[in-house]
């Protein structure tokens, strides 16, 4: 079935001009080069990769803050492991530890409940990223801690939205793209409704898809057919778990604690209700309201790319640090750091299909 496909691309792509078709999720990118679709594609066809590493567009004063909490005295942050190596305006979480801070990894933030009841003489503060995928999980752990009474469990809250940075992309007269591969998982909680918009208000191309290479070439053969077709929706090629309707109960959890609010990306900007801040009514776990704390903004130069990377503007190779002064164990920007990022993605994988390699 994959060799149809393959064969059904290249049919419906040719005689056509160079199309741009841009994944948001970084499980898709490490998808794609892992599984070398992007080497069988059509010349005329090219994936770009969008800011769908949660890691990557989280902005250097949301880690100046981590690092400012990790230090004081009788705190202890709790995060995911890519998160250490992000580097913020001066420093890292890493060095942080190094000199003596107190930062525990989880795998869940479910896993902070026993942290704090363990810890119950000191503040907890779990660094909150991600996108709608992770977000309820977040929620429901504030929940949970309120359930059982426990009071020294915080959060320190970076979420991001998809939607609105899909339409903050679109309304850049410098992005060109011609369709979407949407996130599967995104799509799981949030519905396939959700992305409605870009049919109506955009009219382009659009194509959920799963993460197994087949599922990947469905998504994309959906794209090539609604061009080949003079067709702009957005199509569910991802039926077995993804639901017009999403998850409403995980969307009601995350509802119940967070509202969206304006937040920045690193490398893009400021997006209109992109992210989720706690409500009012949660304050008491909002670590930024209990315990405020003031960074100094610092304005870093640098010849890394990764905005112009995460918008799909260039390819990680046109950065002049890429493979360089920029790589997994010494990253200089955050798209190099975590295992999803694009830059780490091109690094690891493109060895072996890109001619970039020569250049060192």
């Amino acid at each position: 079935m994959t060799i149809d496909m393959i064969k059904k691309i290249a049919q419906l792509a040719e005689g056509k001009n160079k199309l741009r078709f841009m994944e948001v999720c970084g499980t898709h990118t490490v998808a794609i080069f892992r599984s070398g679709i992007r080497q069988i594609l059509p010349d005329n066809v090219e994936l770009v990769s969008g800011p769908g590493c949660p890691v990557c567009v989280t902005n250097d004063d949301y880690i100046d803050k981590a690092i400012a909490y990790s230090r004081r005295e009788n705190f202890i942050v709790a995060t995911f492991g890519d998160m250490l190596k992000v580097p913020g305006s001066r420093s890292s979480l890493a060095a942080a530890v190094a000199e003596g801070a107190d930062v525990r990894i989880v795998y869940s933030p479910l896993d902070c409940l026993k942290l704090a009841q363990e810890n119950s003489d000191r503040k907890i503060i779990f660094l909150a990223v991600g996108f709608e995928t992770t977000a309820p999980t977040q929620a429901a752990t504030v929940l949970a801690a309120r359930a059982q009474g426990i009071k020294n469990l915080f959060m320190l809250s970076a979420q991001k939205l998809v939607p609105p940075a899909l339409r903050f992309l679109l309304n850049d007269a410098t992005i060109k793209v011609d369709g979407f591969l949407l996130p599967g998982h995104v799509a799981v909680i949030i519905g396939a409704n959700a992305f409605k918009f870009l049919e109506t208000d955009f009219q382009i191309p659009s194509a959920i898809g799963g993460f197994e290479a087949e599922e990947i070439l469905i998504a994309l053969e959906s794209l090539l057919e609604q061009i080949d077709g003079g067709k702009a929706i957005v199509t569910n090629n991802y039926q077995s778990v993804v639901k017009a309707e999403g998850n409403v109960a995980a969307q009601k959890i995350l509802a119940q604690v967070y509202k969206a609010t304006d937040v920045e990306w690193r490398g893009i900007g400021t997006i209109k209700n992109s992210g989720l801040k706690m409500r009012d009514e949660f304050a008491d776990f909002d670590i930024e309201r209990v315990a405020p704390i003031e960074i100094e903004r610092v304005e870093k130069k640098s010849a890394c790319r990764c905005g112009e990377v995460l918008r799909g503007l260039v390819n990680p190779t046109e950065c002049p640090l890429f493979g360089k002064a920029c790589q997994p164990l010494h990253a200089v920007g955050a798209c190099m750091v975590s295992v999803e990022g694009v830059c780490a993605v091109w690094y690891k994988y493109g060895g072996n299909n890109f001619k970039w390699q020569e250049k060192f």
